[in-house]
């Protein structure tokens, strides 16, 4: 009634304003990570499990771009996901991105900025707290099941990846989000009223995930989405199967058309086309150091961006454990097994160099060989009790066996654990140690991204030495362990190697950050250290708006001391 007298045209008046946000809103109180399931034998769990995996082996599915919310299939040259464990097996064939696909791509991006960006963050935050539900209840043993198949994952590791880690991400990410937003001036002079505004970035952001990590997708396009900004996203071609299911999850919690945009396809093409879009506004990276590099080179080769575009990018790592004399013996076997060979050593944070004093080192490696000998390399989704499955391809085959080869025929290496891999039915490489005399040998500064740790024997009476040459080797910085009981070892390493690991750890692997509890990233070479799971790199997905209002009007342009 009231709108009526002051309107002539009310419905317009509340159509501007249909995502006004009515209540000063706050993120769900109790954001606590996703329990992890156990998977006992003979447990629901694993029947369930089961059921799902033998679904998504029974027939070969179609995989569709999906574009402003539509799905494109027919038309497109198409590639096939191979199951790594039993690569005859082929999981879903899956539709290739053409230039018109991304250029279309680009303008549903564009065109949903409009109203997304408008919508209010709680409506927004609603949709991933739907889809973390969906993932951790409805969706569970589907996504892990085509994590498991697609990705060559264990049952644990799959659990903790595509469940967990994801549905933290999305969750933390939304309380990450409120406690941003009310970042406010923390003064206002009298007469006017100070605001502070996180606008999403002016364009789009195209976000490029790898195969390793289902969660680090799910986060690569979930972060900025979540911000008001729309994204093209570009899985890897060897995720296919877990990546699309999540599309789906995403469409179902109530994502909007054209918000993220799923494009498979050629890397190098579907990546010049965005590229050559004066709208790219942001580049949300996951993958190789070389292509991040070469990618950076490009954006900054171009000047018709409309703004700068936000880099944010996580790479390789070379990442070390460092044992002190004083180390728990066990403990730090079992710690250094876990952190070089779980998920085959696939993950960007995995130990692949290791340096032992010399008067522990006998029995740290006959230690090590006995529990690695009880590791065997299988299909852990044909056995849910597995340990180690495959590497995720031929080329990843290939330069893990090429080195192990090489490793043969170093007069400064040697092969003590290992060494043997098979190919016939998936790509299996059985957990491999080397040992280095020499501590500027490549194999303790070359990612491999495989099953191979290196390690070099420094003289006991050398800590102080080592942690010198820990720091200089490598030109990654992602993540490193100290394992000591003489805290002043710890504390001399922690200082000497601050620089050496974004993730540091005292006593515990180099693996597993968990999101809310370790923000995960490194510098140097590994990335640029925005620190997934953390409000850090929500940050980096705004362009904060400073807004002054002014209450009082000017009688005279002096000041008091032109008088």
């Amino acid at each position: 009634m009231f709108l009526s007298k002051v309107c002539k045209k009310p419905q317009t008046l509340i159509s501007k304003c249909l995502y006004a946000t009515i209540g000063g809103f706050q993120a769900p109180l109790h954001i606590t990570n996703e329990p992890i399931k156990s998977f006992a034998s003979g447990s629901q769990d694993v029947i369930n499990l089961q059921k799902s995996l033998a679904k998504y082996q029974s027939k070969v599915l179609e995989v569709p771009l999906i574009i402003n919310g539509e799905r494109i299939y027919q038309g497109r040259s198409v590639r096939d996901q191979v199951n790594p464990s039993n690569h005859s097996q082929v999981l879903c064939k899956f539709a290739q991105a053409t230039k018109e696909d991304v250029d279309n791509s680009i303008k549903a991006a564009m065109s949903a900025k409009a109203k997304w960006g408008k919508m209010s963050l709680d409506e927004r935050a609603a949709i991933f707290l739907k889809a973390a539900d969906l993932i951790s209840t409805k969706y569970r043993y589907d996504f892990l099941a085509t994590t498991m198949l697609g990705q060559g994952k264990n049952v644990y590791q799959a659990e903790i990846d595509s469940i967990g880690e994801l549905a933290d991400f999305f969750r933390f990410n939304v309380k990450y989000a409120f406690e941003m937003y009310k970042q406010q001036p923390v003064e206002s002079s009298p007469g006017c009223w100070n605001r502070t505004e996180y606008r999403p970035l002016e364009g789009f952001v195209y976000a490029v995930s790898p195969f390793n990590f289902t969660a680090i997708a799910g986060n690569l396009f979930g972060a900025p989405a979540l911000l008001g900004n729309t994204v093209l996203w570009k899985p890897s071609a060897t995720a296919i199967l877990s990546n699309y299911l999540l599309m789906e999850i995403m469409i179902e919690a109530g994502l909007p058309a054209g918000v993220v945009n799923f494009i498979p396809g050629n890397p190098v093409q579907v990546t010049e086309c965005i590229l050559n879009d004066e709208n790219f506004a942001g580049l949300h990276f996951t993958g190789s150091t070389k292509v991040f590099k070469d990618l950076c080179k490009e954006i900054y080769s171009k000047d018709h961006f409309r703004e700068y575009p936000r880099i944010v990018g996580e790479t390789g790592g070379k990442n070390f454990h460092l044992v002190h004399e004083s180390a728990s013996l066990e403990h730090t076997v079992l710690s250094t097994l876990r952190g070089a060979f779980e998920y085959q050593g696939q993950k960007c944070s995995a130990t692949s160099r290791l340096y032992i004093p010399e008067r522990i080192s006998t029995e740290f490696i006959e230690l090590l060989k006995q529990n690695l000998e009880t590791i065997k390399t299988e299909n852990c989704s044909d056995n849910i009790r597995g340990f180690m499955g495959p590497v995720i391809h031929e080329q990843s085959f290939k330069k893990v066996t090429s080195a192990i080869e090489e490793a043969k025929n170093d007069p400064e290496l040697e092969i003590v654990a290992g060494g043997s891999y098979d190919s016939s039915k998936g790509f299996f490489i059985e957990p491999t140690v080397v040992k280095t005399t020499n501590p500027n040998h490549k194999f303790l500064s070359q990612e491999f991204f495989g099953p191979l740790l290196t390690y070099y024997v420094y003289p006991t009476n050398e800590f102080e030495k080592v942690c010198e040459l820990i720091d200089k080797t490598s030109a990654y910085g992602l993540t490193g362990s100290i394992f000591a009981q003489d805290r002043d070892a710890i504390i001399y390493a922690s200082e000497k190697l601050k620089y050496s690991a974004g993730n540091f750890y005292i006593n515990d692997k180099s693996t597993g950050a968990v999101v809310g509890q370790q923000s995960f990233g490194g510098s140097r070479q590994s990335g640029t250290c925005d620190k997934a799971g953390s409000s850090s790199l929500l940050g980096r997905f705004v362009s904060v708006r400073s807004i002054k209002e002014n209450f009082y009007e000017l009688t005279d342009y002096n000041y008091p001391h032109n008088f």
